[in-house]
């Protein structure tokens, strides 16, 4: 079954109603400057299919999945439009059946305890939770991770820039899918340059960069506690006392035998590692192999940068 990893790079899947085919590649070219390459374009406008069509001609590169695919004749007709996977709104027997026997990637959606159970038997673990906002929302999707931890899902259906982070901040959200990002206003007035900007701010709550602290490279346990305590001192914070380090606070790290960096280094939190390193390669910055940081899971949580800004490492660690 072909993987589509997109929108699992960018935590960002715009569900979008193009209206017109002649709008379709404007649309996937703001999608692209604001660092958004998928789309699902939804199958409720006569031009749908030729949109995909349009899009996937323009840009071959780019992941695009038909939306409200209700029938196995829709899947065939979205597949032969270059459609590189299928959403269903609901769970239908019928359609899932025909995707995974030929080997079709479908996220089907799945709210219920029960439609997850029988999607995880036919071997899916990627689904849409659909309409999210209605059905529970982040919550309701925690709580029906514990007994289907495997399963990563898509919420889409009032889904916002107001609770964009709080749903991207949990390691089962594969990506938010939504309009959020591109509104029937924006593409009914052809405000494409809206539409990047929207993208923009997206990726840049997906990947949730914010400092996280400043650690200080110390020659021994003597100076780094000297200088954690002063700083603790100044700033009315309390020392913390580590294997490896002395923290101020929560802010400030002295290292006792040094590490990466010629002074030290500045750590930034992100929603997910995954997404970050994703955004790393795409903007060509290199990190640095050997620094990789891992779960009991063998996930990594941490990685730092190749190169070094002002005397610093730099390093991004999962939130």
């Amino acid at each position: 079954m072909k993987k589509i990893n997109t929108y699992d790079q960018t935590g960002i899947l715009p569900v979008i109603n193009i209206p017109s085919a002649e709008i379709a590649v404007k649309v996937a070219e703001a999608l692209r400057r604001g660092g958004v390459n998928s789309i699902e374009v939804t199958l409720r406008s006569p031009d749908s299919l030729e949109s995909i069509k349009n899009i996937k001609t323009a840009f071959p590169d780019m992941t695009v999945g038909a939306g409200t695919v209700l029938s196995t004749e829709t899947v065939e007709r979205a597949l032969a439009s270059g459609a590189d996977f299928i959403v269903s709104p609901g769970y239908d027997d019928e359609v899932v059946d025909y995707c995974v026997s030929r080997g079709i990637q479908i996220v089907p959606g799945c709210v219920s305890a029960s439609e997850i159970q029988k999607a995880v038997k036919r071997g899916l673990m990627v689904l849409k939770f659909f309409p999210a906002e209605l059905n529970g929302g982040i919550e309701a999707i925690k709580l029906l991770s514990g007994p289907f931890p495997g399963v990563k899902f898509i919420p889409t259906g009032g889904i916002n820039f107001d609770n964009l982070g709080k749903y991207l901040a949990n390691k089962k959200i594969l990506a938010c899918g939504g309009s959020y990002m591109a509104t029937g206003d924006q593409i009914k007035n052809g405000d494409f340059d809206g539409i990047t900007s929207a993208c923009k701010k997206a990726v840049d709550i997906s990947l949730g960069f914010e400092l996280a602290h400043v650690g200080i490279n110390c020659s021994g346990e003597g100076e780094a506690t000297d200088n954690a305590q002063a700083i603790s001192d100044i700033f009315r914070m309390q020392p913390r006392y580590m294997n490896s380090a002395v923290f101020a606070g929560k802010a400030v790290e002295a290292v006792k035998k040094g590490g990466l960096g010629t002074h030290g280094h500045i750590g930034f939190y992100t929603n997910s590692i995954s997404r970050a390193m994703a955004y790393f390669e795409a903007n060509n910055i290199p990190l640095n192999q050997d620094s990789f940081k891992y779960n009991k899971n063998g996930e990594i949580t941490c990685v730092y940068l190749q190169d070094e800004i002002g005397g610093f490492a730099l390093h991004a660690v999962e939130r």
